[in-house]
């Protein structure tokens, strides 16, 4: 991004560019193309400058979402950035804004979402984006992995496999490796955004228990057939819920996220 900005010397002119720009002068290359005339008793014409300054992918991120909660209200908003590897962690602070998050932090993962775009549109390099507010992250990542241990718990102990509710991939991956840490259970993914979800299932055999008929034999078998068949449906509560038909279903030209204006 290049400017010219003119002020009665060199310094106001540069001075400008850096309020401007909203970063400090240390970051921004001038090129003088013009300096005030000093004459015998006053200085005559006004200082010009080129200003170039290139913003960096978080930088841009962290004003995305600063324009954002603004327009949402949060005048206070404040966005503290932190280098990481492949990427940067923004950790958004501003009054009330914590209690918006939601159970899941959906909010955050939506600034997340709209900042990842922004920022990755600088240049081609894939830079990660990860919004934070409090420490909440941490925090939903202890109630997932102690989710999955309690799931794993119970299909190693039942046989039986269970679904989680569908999730985003920052928190399906975080069941993964915690499920990858228990023995006699395994972990899978299944369906498409946003109703994929985390199938539990154990990896140890059990005997099917063939007292009554048999399995498939008789009445028992029947019915023994029948709970086994219901006892596979993963299909929860939300998914179907999610799946009934809506007036948006018709719009198959427009996507998850198709209108996203910057």
């Amino acid at each position: 991004m290049k400017k010219e900005f003119t002020a009665k010397t060199v310094e106001e002119a540069k001075a400008l560019a850096a309020e401007d720009f909203g970063v400090e002068q240390e970051k921004i290359t001038f090129t003088v193309i013009e300096e005030p005339k000093k004459g015998l008793f006053l200085t005559k014409g006004e200082a010009k400058v080129e200003a170039e300054y290139e913003e960096t992918k978080e930088e841009a991120a962290a004003a995305y979402i600063i324009t954002v909660l603004n327009k949402m209200g949060f005048a206070d908003a404040k966005v503290e950035t932190q280098l990481v590897e492949n990427g940067a962690v923004l950790e958004i602070s501003a009054e009330g804004f914590e209690e918006l998050l939601g159970k899941k932090g959906e909010l955050l993962d939506s600034l997340q979402y709209l900042a990842s775009l922004v920022s990755n549109k600088i240049n081609r390099d894939y830079f990660r984006i990860t919004t934070d507010c409090n420490g909440f992250r941490a925090r939903r990542k202890e109630q997932l992995e102690e989710l999955a241990r309690k799931i794993s718990a119970t299909v190693k102990k039942t046989g039986r496999t269970s679904a989680l509710e569908p999730m985003n991939p920052y928190e399906r991956r975080i069941i993964h490796a915690a499920v990858s840490e228990i023995e006699g259970v395994t972990s899978r993914s299944t369906g498409e955004d946003p109703y994929r979800k985390v199938i539990i299932s154990s990896t140890e055999k059990r005997h099917n228990d063939r007292r009554g008929g048999g399995y498939g034999k008789g009445r028992g078998g029947r019915r023994n057939d029948r709970r086994q068949r219901a006892h596979f449906d993963i299909t929860t509560s939300f998914e179907k819920d999610y799946k009934k038909p809506k007036p948006e279903d018709n719009m198959t030209s427009a996507g998850l996220y198709s209108k996203i204006e910057f």
